[in-house]
């Protein structure tokens, strides 16, 4: 930025860049467009589900819940392939811990709190809430389920340590009323539905819009849908929603679309979601005039030849600086870098640090951007240590290392059977639908 008020371009640069890029400041063609959305979740909202079927469904399957139950644990850690000294210290412990509960059940939530060692129960009380089997692991569903309620389980061990159960409450395995799972019936009823008529809708829509290809109200009228409109459409452009879809777009900067008007085939954009449009309005491609976009130029060449100035300045310094002179710059708060790893730097700079000579130090290097010159100063350098061959990050690069090494030997070995035996592809009986 410090070199703009330097810069003076010639008369005829901006001239020059927009005669040689005129590719740059055309604006695209472009159309409005109207669409149709046929959807599965569209189908959902136009299917209304009667009590009778809902009975009926009930009827013929009865809605059961497993039998549930509640429990608080106290957990004593030890692992499953713990020593035998770790494993007998675990289970003195909780022995001591089931005996002040087998004496004192009311008080079985303070002697989680207290002793478990479950960090997620333990500031509950040991409160595991309600579950059902298969919930668990075995050797702890197997206790619960077998326990009366209010009581304390002798040690249960598991391959997380030793537990100290409480059973809290029992929910029996019941039938489930119909009111309570009308809104599930109702859900199942109408995603059955939709797919019927999603499945009949989507042919009939397809030739709906290719038939009458005028006008797209015939087929919103025939499936209930709404005609969206769309904002204006560049093409080669992203756009939101429906219209986002390359295949569509493609079909309707067709010539068959823009010049004829014809509805778009029915494109699906995605699973069980079909879209047909029709253009509205078009505009073909522009060339902006100069007068429009010499500002632009203008400020692009200025700042571009202003890069090239801090890159000379940048360039200039580091040579100072690398035969032993001195530089007036204010040098930012030296950062710790590791080599291949990506950090705050660009990589490039990362690069450039890491190339220079170090041997001395401090050492420097530079490097040129759009935006002009970075310098850098190396002040510290910590090598590879020998010791540290064993770390998990000296893995991961032997790894990587040898996979490149694999990569480059195989490559050379295809490389001499290509030319020891030459070999013919014929592409026409691969695509071939036949084979």
């Amino acid at each position: 930025e410090s070199f703009l008020k330097q810069v003076k371009l010639t008369p005829d640069a901006v001239n020059a860049y927009y005669d040689a890029n005129t590719a740059k400041f055309q604006v695209p063609e472009q159309l409005r467009a109207e669409y149709l959305v046929l959807s599965h979740d569209r189908m959902t909202d136009q299917v209304s589900i009667s009590e009778d079927e809902i009975k009926a469904w009930y009827a013929k399957h009865p809605y059961r819940q497993a039998e549930e139950r509640q429990a608080s644990h106290i957990l004593i850690l030890v692992g499953a392939k713990a020593a035998d000294e770790e494993v007998n210290a675990a289970q003195a412990k909780a022995d001591e811990v089931l005996a002040l509960a087998k004496k004192s059940p009311k008080d079985f939530a303070k002697l989680a709190k207290q002793h478990s060692q479950d960090s997620g129960s333990a500031t509950q009380g040991g409160d595991l809430g309600w579950f059902g089997r298969g919930a668990m692991v075995k050797s702890f569903e197997d206790a619960v389920f077998s326990m009366k309620e209010g009581q304390v389980s002798d040690l249960v061990r598991s391959d997380f340590g030793f537990h100290i159960i409480k059973l809290t409450g029992i929910h029996a395995e019941r039938s489930r009323p119909l009111d309570e799972v009308r809104n599930e019936i109702v859900a199942t009823l109408k995603a059955q539905a939709a797919e019927k008529k999603y499945i009949e809708a989507a042919e009939g829509f397809t030739n709906t819009v290719y038939e009458q290809s005028d006008s797209l109200a015939p087929a919103a009228e025939k499936y209930k849908l709404t005609i969206q409109t769309s904002d204006w459409l560049r093409k080669g452009a992203g756009a939101a929603g429906p219209l986002g879809n390359a295949k569509l777009m493609a079909a309707l900067f067709s010539d068959d679309a823009i010049k004829e008007k014809r509805n778009t085939e029915a494109v699906q954009i995605a699973p069980k979601v079909l879209v047909s449009a029709r253009v509205l309005e078009y505009k073909p491609a522009t060339q902006q005039p100069l007068e429009m976009v010499a500002p632009t130029i203008t400020a692009f060449l200025t700042h571009q030849e202003a890069a090239k100035l801090a890159a000379a300045e940048g360039e200039q310094k580091l040579d100072q600086l690398n035969n032993g002179g001195k530089v007036s710059v204010a040098w930012s708060k030296p950062r710790g870098m590791k080599k291949g790893m990506a950090g705050e730097l660009p990589v490039q700079e990362l690069n450039a640090i890491f190339r220079a000579d170090a041997e001395k130090l401090p050492a420097y290097a530079g490097v040129s951007s759009p935006n002009g010159y970075t310098l850098l100063r190396i002040t510290k350098v910590k090598r590879f240590a020998a010791d540290g061959a064993d770390t998990p990050q000296a893995g991961v690069l032997r790894n990587e290392y040898t996979k490149q090494i694999a990569g480059e030997e195989l490559a050379a070995w295809l490389a001499v059977l290509r030319e020891k035996y030459p070999v013919k592809i014929n592409r026409t009986m691969l695509e071939s639908k036949d084979q």
